[in-house]
């Protein structure tokens, strides 16, 4: 089996994408469609400021037991909407819970969580609508395996920026002794910085694999000085960065990371909880600071059923795995970036900052 290094390498679950560039537009969806039947799934949120629907259904005390699609979006609280669109064309194929005697009357469980970037594309009215998550349906259905495992400013990773850097969707996948797959996909928006202010070097860098592309070295001192002067303007992460945030940097600060954590394994919506959990792990080996007032942290965790449910040894590896391709896919989003400029401004991305971290 050839894997793409991308959350559809378990198998059934399909990504999709609407991106809106231009007219005051920066932003976009994410949707991840579910297996025929649904998946079992399980949330886990850290950040002060998240935004949601659907997430209390995720608990093990609620009664639905599957979910018929995840989203991601961007538009803050206004993105929500995405997730209407969502379970609306997912409903007029008959998707979701029946609830009446015609295949018509389902309801899909879509639970969604959003990220800020309202304004980063010049216009702060320009945001996901229902019509992004049903664009974002129709992309999944129709995506090619390597359309699915894209990566970068795209869907939700649209208007990301993680400590003022340029972010995006990040993905990566591992597969365990026993053949169990995980993986995961992420839309890195951190108000941190995902690197070591001493050194400029990545701070999930020791954490990739071969398959994630060239592992980046410890930056120039040069370059090191020039990714601290740009993450000093918004003055977190920083040891001699003034603790008071001025109004200049206001709008950078509002942010939240997004991730799904999928696996081919059986597991039950507290396991996957606690997956989603563990998943916050590897966000916390990616960014500094992490969780913070300013974000909404927030990881699904997924499970399709195909494989056996794990026993304790093997369920201790794949929590384990859980982090580690988050901390992958998150260092694979900031590599993927590239310098974006709109009329609100410029997010200059990590590798171009930084050159020498693939020539020194």
């Amino acid at each position: 089996m050839t894997l793409l290094n991308a959350l559809a390498d378990v198998a059934g679950i399909r990504v999709g994408h609407h991106t809106a560039i231009g007219d005051g537009y920066q932003t976009g969806t994410t949707v991840v469609l579910a297996p025929p039947g649904g998946m079992t799934a399980g949330v886990d949120v850290r950040g002060g400021g998240p935004g949601t629907r659907e997430t209390d259904l995720l608990s093990p005390l609620a009664t639905v037991e599957k979910v018929h699609a995840l989203v991601l979006s961007g538009g803050s609280a206004y993105g929500l909407s995405a997730a209407s669109g969502v379970a609306e064309a997912l409903g007029q194929q008959g998707i979701g819970i029946a609830v009446g005697a015609r295949a018509d009357e389902v309801v899909p469980i879509v639970p969604a969580a959003v990220v800020f970037d309202l304004g980063r594309g010049g216009r702060f009215g320009a945001r996901p609508t229902a019509e992004f998550g049903a664009l974002a349906v129709t992309a999944a259905q129709e995506n090619s395996p390597t359309q699915m495992a894209a990566q970068g400013s795209i869907g939700a990773g649209t208007g990301s920026c993680t400590g003022r850097f340029k972010g995006g969707i990040g993905q990566a996948s591992a597969v365990l002794p026993n053949g169990t797959i995980i993986s995961a996909l992420v839309v890195a928006n951190a108000t941190g910085i995902p690197f070591d202010p001493k050194s400029g070097a990545l701070l999930g860098a020791s954490l990739m694999r071969p398959e994630d592309g060239p592992t980046p070295s410890t930056p120039t001192e040069g370059d090191a000085a020039a990714l601290r002067a740009v993450a000093a303007q918004i003055g977190v992460g920083l040891a001699d960065a003034s603790a008071a945030v001025t109004a200049a940097a206001a709008e950078s600060i509002s942010h939240t990371t997004l991730g799904v954590v999928a696996t081919d394994a059986t597991l039950t919506k507290a396991q996957c909880a606690k997956m989603a959990g563990m998943a916050h792990d590897g966000l916390a080996r990616a960014v500094n600071p992490v969780h913070t007032m300013f974000d909404g942290d927030l990881f699904f965790g997924a499970a399709t059923g195909e494989r056996p449910a794990p026993d304790p040894g093997e369920l201790y590896h794949l929590f384990a795995a859980a982090g580690d391709v988050v901390t992958r896919a998150m260092m694979r989003a900031m590599l993927a970036a590239e310098t974006t400029t709109t009329e609100a401004g410029c997010w200059p991305s990590y590798a171009d900052t930084a050159p020498s971290i693939f020539t020194s």
